[in-house]
This record gives structure tokens, sequence and C-alpha cells, in this order.
């Protein structure tokens, strides 16, 4: 277990922390620890409580990326994609939330945000140690926008780029079609967790990934998080036909080749 040195950070994100709004926006998936196609990284987030990943390894030359998955996901249901990241020449560093797959603890906005801080203190942790010396990403893939976002626009001195898959722009729009009352919402607050507000402050390079027919998080999300965007180096990829959860199925080969072409002509920056 890589150990954390429990950092923190003030969470604006802590208002949400209420049950009418977890029971709607989490759906934690429990799996049995098992055999996984990478390497199992367990790193604690808080005493006691620890949050595993799963490590797919190309090289240690290789560019880096930390991946946050979507809801009613786990790292280790990207074990079938990792290979194809692996032949691609990049490292995917899949990492859960608290109550997902085998980690501890229980969901919450505010442990999402901080513990991506830890995460990431993790990942620079077994970087040093092993010698791993190629560029590092952050991504985030629907509900992992938040994450992904909050660590882009905080530590732009570690960061090369941003990914933005299926991500959302409004946080409350969401919160609303999941099913949370708008009435627990508190809309002086808005401002604080909207993922369109923290993508204004980012300036480094981004990428956004998004299906044209995605129901859940419509494209929109994609073009005004994109326009948002004061980056001078961005790229938006809308895949035809797909949905929110169709994206792999019907658009692997555009998505992989914008990711592997995003990373590598950064990381030879």
């Amino acid at each position: 277990m890589i150990g954390s040195p429990g950092t923190g950070l003030s969470n604006p994100a802590r208002f949400l922390d209420i049950p009418e709004v977890l029971e709607h926006l989490f759906f934690p998936v429990s799996v049995d620890p098992g055999v996984s196609s990478g390497e199992i990284i367990s790193i604690e987030v808080e005493k006691l409580i620890a949050i595993e990943a799963v490590l797919h390894f190309a090289s240690a030359s290789a560019p880096t990326i930390i991946f946050f998955h979507g809801n009613g996901e786990t790292a280790y249901d990207y074990d079938d994609l990792g290979p194809f990241f692996i032949r691609m020449g990049i490292n995917l560093f899949v990492a859960d939330y608290r109550g997902y797959g085998t980690s501890g603890g229980e969901p919450t906005c505010s442990a999402m945000l901080e513990d991506a801080e830890e995460l990431l203190v993790g990942l620079r942790r077994l970087r040093e140690e092993r010698g791993l010396s190629g560029a590092l990403f952050v991504m985030g893939r629907s509900l992992g926008s938040a994450p992904a976002l909050e660590l882009a626009g905080r530590f732009t001195d570690q960061i090369s780029g941003l990914i933005v898959e299926s991500g959302f722009a409004h946080t409350y729009r969401l919160l609303i079609t999941l099913g949370v009352d708008r009435s627990v919402l508190d809309p002086d607050k808005e401002m604080l967790v909207s993922n369109l507000e923290k993508m204004k402050k980012i300036a480094g390079p981004v990428l956004i990934i998004h299906g044209e027919r995605d129901e859940i998080i419509p494209a929109s999300d994609a073009i005004e998080l994109y326009n948002a965007s004061p980056a001078i180096d961005k790229e938006i990829l809308l895949i035809p036909v797909a949905g929110h959860n169709t994206l792999f199925s019907l658009g692997l080969k555009e998505y992989l080749k914008a990711v592997s072409s995003f990373a590598f002509r950064l990381a030879c920056r």
C-alpha cells in the first residue's frame, strides 16, 4: 500500500454531501478481490481507508494517464481496454472511488475530489519509486470528469494535458436529470461545483470526447466545455451515433487514435 500525507483541501463540494443528493448521484459497485489484467495498486487516502487502482503498464518512458471512471463502473471494468493502451505505448492508471470495486469507505462528493489529490500524490510517489519518466495526463469519464477537472485546475505544473470523455458541464442540471429535487440545491453555490466554471480556468491542453447521441449527458455539454476552455491547444471529438455507454463499441478506433495522438504530441514537447 502506498501511504498518503493526507494533505486534503478546502472542499467547496461538501454542501452536496447530503442523502438527497448522494442517493441519486452514486451507484457504487462492489467486487470481490480478484485477478486483473493489470497491477492492483492500493493507495491510502485517509486513515484506514484505501482506494484501489489498476495500473496497465506499457513502459517506464511511456506517457501515463490517471483515469477516473464513470458511475456504476469499477477499475476492473477497464481490464479489456487496458491492453489497448499498452499497445499504444501508454500507461493507464484506472482509479476507483470510495465504496467502488474493492475500495473502502462510502462515496461522497467531497471525498471524490479530496481523494483525487491523494491518488495523484500516490501515483507521483509510484512514478518516482519505479523511475517512470513519461508525461502525466489526467482523464475523466462521465462522473470522473469532476475529479479530473479538479486536478487539472489545481496541479497545472504536474499535468501535461486533460482529457474529458462524456463529461458534464452543468453539475446541477445533471443532478436534476438523475432525480435530485431542485429544492435541495442552493442556487448561490452552483458555481462552486460547476465543471463549466472550472474549465474556464484551465489553460493547459484539453481533449474532449463525446458521443453525439449521448442520452444522459448531451453532446451540447461537450461543446460548452470546449468553448469555455481558454486553452490555445484544445481539441474536440464527437463520435457519430454513439451514446453514453456505447462510445467504446461504436467509436473505439477514433477514441484511441485521438487519445494517442494527443498524449504523444504533448509528451514530445
